[in-house]
């Protein structure tokens, strides 16, 4: 029974929140342009809900990395939209992917829901008087995440990278790193205005302190499972100890608090 919130940004940019990733959108005489697709399952009532906007066939699609609740639409809106990723999204969704922490496999979606233009490092799309661009941060969510910035609107889209008020999911099977999200956090926190609209994966539209806080709480308590480790700790008793009060609430979404424990323990195991 999920239906699309439509909600206007800034301008003609607007965040749809249906079940899964945050969608955003820009409208115009050239066009609707959308920033991931939700499940599959919410086609029909993606493309209703855009239909309002002007169109419900987006003339292009862009993905921030492969996760199904961000590309999934890719199915339904890819017979005749434009699809633009990262090339390491074209990578995953053309093949089988283990996720150990879910103790699943993802199949490989159909060829026509795979993106047909990809990039490496960033590119623009301009489209109805602005510039969209595209921008590669590498190893932090997964190996193909991209930031999207509506430059003359002044709203950016994190995609995955950013979870707000809850501690996030690093997808370490695709390459996805705890210290490589820190440090992109970081640039984007350096180049992002401060009076920028954030759209984050999933959560409500943000701030820039808003970001400055996510960065804090993961570089916080990443330090506190570092420090265990270098003590001898296991990550049981890791688990076990736990974090301040204060992150309570951070680990109260859809990675809980043992989980976050454990990925920035494997994720720093690696090393």
């Amino acid at each position: 029974e999920v239906t699309f919130k439509v909600t206007n940004v800034t301008g003609n940019v607007h965040l749809l929140q249906g079940r899964g990733g945050n969608i955003a959108a820009i409208n115009g005489p050239e066009g609707i342009l959308i920033v991931d697709d939700d499940y599959r399952e919410l086609s029909k009532k993606l493309a209703e809900a855009l239909k309002t906007l002007g169109s419900e066939k987006p003339r292009f699609v862009l993905n921030t990395h492969w996760h199904g609740d961000h590309t999934q639409g890719n199915e339904f809106f890819g017979k005749e939209s434009i699809i633009i990723a990262h090339t390491n999204v074209r990578k995953r969704m053309s093949q089988d992917n283990l996720n150990t922490f879910f103790n699943r496999t993802t199949p490989a979606s159909p060829a026509h829901a795979w993106p047909l233009m990809t990039y490496t490092e960033s590119m623009s799309i301009h489209l109805n008087g602005d510039e969209i661009k595209l921008i590669h941060y590498p190893n932090g969510h997964t190996d193909g995440d991209t930031v999207v910035w509506f430059k003359k609107a002044n709203v950016v889209h994190l995609g995955d990278d950013f979870f707000v008020g809850r501690f996030p999911f690093v997808d370490l099977d695709s390459n996805g790193n705890v210290q490589g999200l820190i440090n992109n956090i970081a640039a984007m926190i350096a180049v992002i205005p401060t009076d920028a609209k954030i759209i984050p994966g999933h959560g409500p539209l943000s701030t820039h302190a808003d970001l400055k806080a996510y960065h804090s709480m993961l570089v916080e308590t990443s330090a506190i499972v570092q420090n265990a480790m270098k003590a001898g700790k296991t990550l049981e008793e890791i688990k076990a100890a736990g974090f301040p009060d204060k992150y309570k609430e951070a680990g109260s979404g859809f990675i809980k608090t043992p989980q976050w424990i454990e990925t920035i323990y494997k994720s720093y195991s690696k090393k």
